[in-house]
C-alpha cells in the first residue's frame, strides 16, 4: 500500500497572527512617514510663501526710493508707519506706502491703493526710518515682519519673518 502525504493547506493561526503583525508595523511606519513628509511640504510652502512676499515687497519699496526725487516723510530722524516719496513723474508723484491692516500697499499719485502683498501673508511693525543727513541724498531704513496666515492652526503653517534693508535715493 502507498501512503500518501498530505500537506495542510492554508496559514496555521500564529501564521496569519505574525503576517498581520508584520503587515500593522509596516503600514504604520510608512504612515508615520508620509505624514512627516506631508508636513514638511507644508512648512516648507509657508516659509516659501513668506520669503517670496517679503523679497518681492522689499524690492519694489527699495526701487520706488532709489528712483524718488524727494522724501516727503518721515522728515530727516524719524520713523513712521508711512513712506511718502516725491516722484519726478506727476502722475507718479506723491508715491506713498503704508500698511492697511495686515496688508502693505502702495499709492501712486491720484491713483487708487495697490496692495502688495497677498491675504496669505500679514504685515506688521512696518516702519520707515529717515537716515538723511544734510548735504547727502535721502536714506530710508525699511522694517516690517512677515507672519503666514494660519486659519488652521495647524503648526505647519506657522511661520515669520523679520526683513529689513535701507536704500538711498539716486538723486540728490
Amino acid at each position: 500500500m502507498i501512503q500518501s502525504r498530505t500537506t495542510p493547506k492554508g496559514f496555521t493561526l500564529i501564521e496569519l497572527i505574525l503576517y498581520v503583525a508584520i503587515a500593522s508595523i509596516l503600514l504604520t511606519v510608512i504612515s508615520l512617514f508620509l505624514s512627516t513628509v506631508i508636513k514638511s511640504r507644508l512648512k516648507q510652502q509657508s516659509m516659501t510663501e513668506v520669503e517670496s512676499q517679503g523679497l518681492q515687497i522689499m524690492e519694489q519699496i527699495t526701487r520706488t526710493i532709489r528712483s524718488a526725487e524727494t522724501i516727503n516723510s518721515p522728515t530727516s530722524g524719524n520713523n513712521s508707519n508711512t513712506l511718502s516719496l516725491g516722484m519726478s513723474n506727476g502722475s507718479q508723484n506723491p508715491t506713498v506706502f503704508e500698511s492697511s491692516g495686515s496688508q502693505i500697499q502702495i499709492t501712486e499719485g491720484t491713483g487708487s491703493p495697490i496692495a502688495l502683498s497677498n491675504g496669505r501673508v500679514n504685515i506688521s511693525n512696518l516702519d520707515f526710518k529717515n537716515l538723511s543727513r544734510a548735504d547727502t541724498p535721502g536714506l530710508i531704513q525699511v522694517e516690517f515682519d512677515l507672519d503666514h496666515v494660519n486659519n488652521s492652526g495647524r503648526n505647519e503653517y506657522t511661520f515669520s519673518k523679520s526683513f529689513s534693508t535701507s536704500s538711498s535715493l539716486r538723486h540728490p
